[in-house]
């Protein structure tokens, strides 16, 4: 089973010092990937983080949130194993000329490293302080999807849609990756699994109850199926709040546990990612 460190570019691990001695942590014990998350700005005040029972975000609203690429491509530089990936981009507020011109150089950077997860938002403050409409986020997540892997894909790139819209455009470079960066689609609605099955390269949904994670894999691979699509085809990673619960999530079908850092004091995140390698490595 693989295994992903999360909020790897968040609070004391936004220091380049506490990065680097996750990402040489990662490497030498053969952790296949680290994983970053994203937010612009936090308004004030905002809606209830959905993922908390008090409706408190990870960390608080001051905890440091760099921006999720940047630190990806300071990790590709002190690594040659690690997967790099973000966990997520909030895909309806970057446009995807853009984006896809970042994550190939990203993947040229780190010789074919790089994953994408991406996720449609949660805060509707923050799409509002971008003047982005928070309605249409779903509708312009679809669009996005398609239109990065077009201009990763065509040597002259057009794409039409309701949100996005360019019309014979070069953009280079290419990613290494033959058919393009592998996209893991998060969220933990419904219409999150319809994406992951129409779209996704991967599933990362924020819940950890295994029986809520099997219906939502059900969606995923019921939707693949309507869409002509391969089911076995799309991976799927979880959220462990403890390492002793990959056992079960394994068994309803996920291929990677993500974690966290298990403590931003350098000896002991030393010691503890080794006990967790340990741990996985036992079930």
């Amino acid at each position: 089973m693989k295994l992903g460190i999360s909020f790897a570019n968040s609070g004391k691990f936004s220091q380049p010092e506490l990065l680097a001695e996750l990402v040489r942590n990662c490497e030498r014990l053969g952790i296949e990937s680290i994983w970053t998350v994203e937010h612009v700005v936090i308004p004030q005040p905002h809606m209830p983080y959905p993922g908390s029972r008090d409706g408190q975000m990870p960390g608080g609203d001051d905890v440091p949130i760099p921006d999720p690429l940047i630190p990806l491509a300071y990790a590709a530089a002190i690594s040659s194993r690690l997967r790099l990936s973000t966990g997520v981009v909030i895909l309806p507020q970057r446009h995807p000329l853009y984006l896809a011109k970042q994550l190939a150089t990203l993947d040229v950077l780190s010789n074919g490293r790089m994953l994408l997860g991406i996720g449609s938002g949660w805060m509707k403050e923050e799409f509002e302080s971008l003047q982005i409409p928070f309605n249409s986020r779903g509708a312009r997540t679809d669009e996005s999807i398609q239109a990065i892997r077009t201009l990763w894909r065509e040597p002259v790139a057009s794409f039409h849609g309701k949100h996005f819209h360019f019309d014979k455009v070069k953009s280079y470079p290419k990613p290494i990756q033959k058919q393009g960066i592998p996209i893991h689609v998060g969220g933990h609605s419904p219409a999150a699994a319809r994406r992951a099955g129409r779209y996704g390269d991967g599933f990362f949904p924020t819940v950890t109850d295994p029986q809520r994670l099997s219906e939502l894999f059900a969606i995923v691979r019921d939707e693949a199926k309507k869409a002509g699509r391969d089911p076995g085809a799309i991976e799927f990673s979880a959220m462990a709040p403890k390492i002793e619960s990959a056992r079960r999530l394994r068994d309803i079908g996920v291929s990677r546990v993500i974690v966290a850092p298990p403590s931003a004091d350098p000896a002991r995140l030393r010691s503890g990612l080794e006990r967790i390698v340990d741990q996985l490595a036992a079930i």
